[in-house]
C-alpha cells in the first residue's frame, strides 16, 4: 500500500460542521510552479484567492514556487504571468510588485530554507534519515508489508556512531521530520472537520540528501514567513495537509510562524469521462482557449462556476459582483465538471455584452490572425475596413460565441471578391431549384438602383420574386442568395450584408455562384 493510499484509508471527514470564522486581516497566496502551460484549475484556483482578497479586503500575494530545476523553465513562468494579467487577476505583494517578505521567487530564497532546516534538526522536530528506497522497500518485504508500503521510521533514532558509520560510507543524509504519534485534526473551511489517524502519515523528507529542499519544507516556510493565514488549493493537495499542520506546528514553537492557517481545499475539475482534468486535456489549455476567442469575462465567469455560484439558478456574472458575493466557505466539495458547450454559452453571453467598439477591438486581433484585415489593431486599420466593420457589429456581435468565430462571419463582407466558393455545408443548401432561384434573384435585383440598395428594399424585392411571386418557401429562395453572398450556411443577416457589400459585388456573386452551380451539384 502507498503512502497515499494509506493517507486516503484513514481520511474521515464531516461535512455537517460550523463554518469557521476568517481571519479579520485575511491574507492569500497563490503559489504556481512553472512546470507548463497554465490550466484551467491552475487559474481557479487564482481566481479563488484573488475574489477571496478582494471580497474581504484583505492581500493577495502571488509567489512562485520554481525550486524544481528539471521541471521548471522561464517561458512556463513568463507563461504564468501573462496569463493573470490577460484575466485581469492583479495581486498586492509578490512577484513584479514587491513586498516585506521577498524575494518571491522559491529559487531564489535558498538561504531561508537551509536556515529554518537546520533549526528544526537542532530542535529535534527533524532528524537525519540515511535509509535508501531500496533498503526501506527491503525491509517492508522483510517484516510482511508491501514493498511500497513506504518510510518505516528506521532512522529515528540513529546513535551517533550509526550515524558516523553511515557517513563514512559516503552517504549523505536526508532529513525528515518527526511526525506525532497522534490523530491529527482540522476544520477545512470547505469540508468540515477532517481528521488524520494516527501513524497514518509517515515521517516525510523536507530536504533531500543533495541539500535540496522540498515543497514539504518551502511551502508552509513561504506561507509562515509571508503571514499567510487563509490557505486555499487543490483537493489533490489535501493528503499533505496534516504534514503541513505538524511542521507549523514546530515552526509556532520556533518562532518562526505566527499561527496556524485556515485551510480550504477546492474541489477537483472533471474533465471527459468522468475523469479528473488533466494538465495534458484540450479543455484544460488557458491559451488554447484563448486561442479559439473565449474572452476573460466568460471565461472568468464560467471558472467561478466550477464549485461556487452567486445564486441560485443565475449563472451570468461580473467579476465585481463575484467579489461582492464570494466567500469560500460557500464553495461545494463535490468535484465540478468542465462544460465546453456551458463555458462557450456563457461565453457568448459575455460578448453580447460588450460594447461595440470593445467587442470590434477585441476581435481585430483575430481577423487579422485569420487573414481579414490588414492590421493587428482597430486604430491601424483603413477607413473602409473600419467602416464595414462598423456596419457588420449589431449584426454579427448578438451571432457569435467566441471571437474565433468572427472572421468567418465577417470575412465575406470585407472581401471585395466576386465569387466566394461555398463551403462543404452550405453546398448543401444549393437544392435542383437554386439555378431557377438566383436567375430570379438576379433579374430582380438588376432592376434595383443603387441609390435604393437598402436593406428594407432588397428584403421587399427578393420577397416579392422569389416568395409570392416565384412560390419558393423562404427557405428554398434565400438559401442560394445567403451562399453566394457568403459561401456559408451560417451568416450575417443576409439583406444587411448585401447592403454592406454593395450592389456591383452582390450581383457579381449570384452570377458567380449560377455559372458554377453545375460543377457544384454535379
Amino acid at each position: 500500500m502507498t503512502e497515499a493510499a494509506k493517507t486516503e484509508e484513514s481520511v474521515t471527514e464531516n461535512h455537517e460542521h460550523v463554518k469557521p470564522e476568517l481571519p479579520k486581516d485575511v491574507r492569500v497566496r497563490f503559489c504556481p510552479s512553472p512546470t507548463g502551460i497554465p490550466h484551467v484549475g491552475m487559474v481557479r484556483t487564482a481566481l479563488f484567492n484573488w475574489s477571496e482578497a478582494r471580497h474581504t479586503g484583505g492581500t493577495f500575494v502571488f509567489r512562485i514556487e520554481d525550486t524544481d530545476a528539471q521541471r521548471d523553465s522561464e517561458e512556463s513562468f513568463n507563461q504564468i504571468i501573462e496569463a493573470l494579467q490577460w484575466l485581469g487577476i492583479d495581486w498586492d505583494e509578490g512577484v513584479g510588485v514587491g513586498g516585506p517578505d521577498g524575494p518571491y521567487r522559491q529559487s531564489e530564497r535558498g538561504e531561508i530554507y537551509e536556515n529554518v532546516a537546520q533549526k528544526l534538526l537542532e530542535a529535534g522536530y527533524a532528524y537525519e534519515s540515511f535509509s535508501t528506497s531500496e533498503e526501506i522497500e527491503a525491509r517492508n518485504e522483510a517484516a510482511g508489508r508491501p514493498k511500497a508500503f513506504g518510510y518505516d521510521g528506521y532512522d529515528r533514532n540513529l546513535t551517533e556512531e550509526q550515524k558516523a558509520a553511515f557517513r563514512a560510507e559516503g552517504r549523505k543524509p536526508a532529513l525528515r521530520i518527526r511526525m506525532p504519534d497522534e490523530d491529527i485534526t482540522f476544520n477545512d473551511l470547505i469540508r468540515g472537520d477532517i481528521t488524520f489517524k494516527a501513524g497514518s502519515v509517515p515521517d516525510y523528507v523536507i530536504v533531500r540528501p543533495n541539500g535540496d529542499p522540498l515543497y514539504t519544507l518551502t511551502n508552509p516556510v513561504d506561507d509562515a514567513l509571508m503571514r499567510i493565514n487563509v490557505v486555499l488549493r487543490g483537493e489533490d493537495l489535501l493528503s499533505s495537509t496534516p504534514r503541513q499542520i505538524v511542521l507549523y506546528r514546530y515552526l509556532m514553537e520556533l518562532g518562526i510562524a505566527k499561527e496556524m492557517p485556515l485551510f480550504g481545499h477546492l474541489p477537483y475539475v472533471m474533465g471527459q469521462g468522468n475523469k479528473k482534468l488533466s494538465k495534458r486535456d484540450p479543455e484544460s489549455n488557458l491559451f488554447l482557449h484563448r486561442e479559439h476567442g473565449f474572452i476573460k469575462e466568460g471565461l472568468l465567469n464560467y471558472l467561478a462556476l466550477l464549485g461556487w455560484s452567486i445564486a441560485p439558478d443565475r449563472d451570468i456574472f461580473s467579476m465585481d459582483e463575484m467579489v461582492e458575493k464570494f466567500d469560500v466557505r460557500d464553495v461545494k466539495a463535490n468535484p465540478a465538471r468542465f462544460d465546453i458547450d456551458k463555458a462557450i454559452s456563457i461565453n457568448a453571453e459575455h460578448i453580447r455584452m460588450l460594447e461595440p467598439l470593445d467587442f470590434l477591438e477585441r476581435s481585430v486581433p483575430y481577423l487579422f490572425r485569420d487573414g481579414v484585415v490588414s492590421a493587428e489593431s482597430w486604430d491601424a486599420l483603413t477607413d473602409r475596413e473600419r467602416e464595414i466593420l462598423t456596419a457588420a457589429a449589431p449584426l454579427v456581435q448578438p451571432r457569435v460565441r467566441l471571437l474565433g468565430e468572427v472572421a468567418g462571419m465577417v470575412g465575406s463582407l470585407l472581401s471585395d471578391a466576386d465569387y466566394i466558393a461555398p463551403e462543404a455545408d452550405a453546398k448543401k443548401q444549393l437544392k435542383a431549384s437554386a439555378g431557377e432561384v438566383l436567375d430570379a434573384a438576379i433579374a430582380a435585383l438588376d432592376a434595383v438602383p443603387e441609390s435604393e440598395w437598402k436593406t428594407d428594399n432588397l428584403h421587399e424585392t427578393l420577397n416579392k420574386a422569389l416568395v409570392e411571386d416565384g412560390g419558393y418557401k423562404p427557405r428554398l429562395a434565400f438559401g442560394p442568395v445567403r451562399v453566394a453572398m457568403s459561401g456559408r450556411r451560417v451568416s450575417p443577416p443576409l439583406f444587411e450584408s448585401m447592403e454592406i457589400v454593395g450592389k456591383p459585388v452582390s450581383i457579381a456573386r449570384l452570377r458567380n455562384l449560377r455559372e458554377h452551380l453545375p460543377e457544384i451539384q454535379g
